[in-house]
């Protein structure tokens, strides 16, 4: 294996993060420029830009035939960004949730995971499918603009801040600069996503590792560094709701946007294996659930529930490279996980019903 091929990897995953931050920055300033309400910045240019590294490789991959990667990589990074990004984010200080993430969000991200298993039964997700999860795209973001525009002044203050988290700094320069921001942060998240889906590739070749496993692990995690870094950073400067809504959105959008238009784009369907069915995306569904119980009893992820879903993180990135290398380890890492998670869940469920009762009771008083 040529040490070049690390070389271009890791040069893929700086273009793919630099791209982002630079696409985030040009398109939020050229909003606010043109009167655009922080708001409707948040929700709709934020959430593209830290979401844009999973729909330029799952694209790139799709163009090239590697459909497993465009598949690996929206199940992955979905994995990741809840139990390895809102883990670490919760682990620093623990994280605030508001009210409307637990009562119309997750849900639609629940529904929205659900409806993309359902499609994905037959083994693949089709023109049709795609066609189907990126229209719910749209509908889903024209509805948001809709509500953005009623929402409260708090509301508003709240995303002005997330924007202020992404040190859009660029708002008063002149929008030549604006623009190249815009277009040089396409250009490297085009590259960036070459490099990376190709590196990628050979490394899962010269390993005898499926480009499925590839796809869930290295590019998955590379292409959530956006969302890494911006709920870390929200995390550690008291910001903390915004990282909640930084993921969720952002996984919406992957299994929405991403997955839809690479499936339209892709010339051939794009290809889900039996382990992404009974592992993978089970896993993907189970993660988001977990969120309900978790922050419904008080708004919150304290810090010991951000180390329990890294704990998580780190047992499924045991068990992916452990099945991968069909070692007989794997075969005692499945049964405890089947066993664990079931009574974790119980255990987060049955704070999440005395906690609510507790907010209850206060809201009443």
């Amino acid at each position: 294996m040529s040490p070049l091929t690390f070389v271009v990897l890791v040069v893929g995953l700086v273009c793919l993060v630099a791209g982002a931050e630079l696409l985030v920055r040009g398109a939020a300033s050229i909003a606010t420029r043109f009167g655009i309400a922080p708001v409707i910045i948040g929700l709709t240019v934020v959430a593209f830009g830290t979401s844009a590294p999973e729909l330029a490789v799952s694209v790139s991959a799709g163009f090239a035939g590697d459909g497993e990667v465009a598949f690996g990589n929206v199940a992955g990074s979905n994995i990741a960004n809840i139990l390895l990004i809102l883990g670490a984010s919760a682990a620093v200080g623990g994280l605030v949730v508001s009210q409307r993430i637990i009562r119309l969000d997750i849900p639609l991200l629940i529904a929205a995971s659900v409806v993309t298993l359902v499609l994905s039964l037959d083994n693949e997700i089709g023109r049709v499918d795609g066609a189907v999860l990126f229209a719910a795209i749209v509908i889903y973001t024209t509805w948001l603009i809709r509500v953005a525009r009623n929402e409260r002044a708090d509301v508003l203050e709240e995303y002005d801040e997330a924007v202020e988290e992404l040190e859009v700094d660029v708002v008063d320069k002149p929008l030549p600069i604006q623009v190249a921001l815009l277009v040089v942060g396409l250009g490297m998240l085009v590259l960036g996503s070459q490099l990376l889906v190709g590196s990628a590739t050979d490394i899962a070749e010269d390993l005898g590792v499926s480009d499925l496993v590839i796809g869930l692990t290295v590019v998955a995690i590379g292409t959530s560094l956006p969302e890494l870094a911006t709920s870390l950073m929200a995390a550690l400067r008291g910001q903390r709701d915004i990282a909640v809504g930084n993921v969720v959105g952002s996984n919406l959008f992957n299994l929405l946007s991403v997955l839809g238009a690479t499936a339209l784009v892709s010339p051939d369907p794009i290809p889900v294996a039996d382990s992404s069915l009974q592992v993978d995306f089970p896993v993907v569904l189970a993660a988001t659930i977990v969120l309900v119980p978790i922050i419904w009893k008080g708004f919150r992820i304290e810090r010991w529930e951000g180390f329990v879903l890294l704990g998580f993180y780190a047992l499924y990135v045991g068990f992916v490279v452990l099945d991968a290398s069909d070692s007989g380890a794997v075969d005692v890492v499945g049964p405890a996980a089947l066993i664990v998670a079931p009574l974790v869940f119980l255990g987060f469920s049955v704070a999440g019903v005395q906690g609510w009762r507790q907010h209850q009771r206060q809201q009443a008083g």
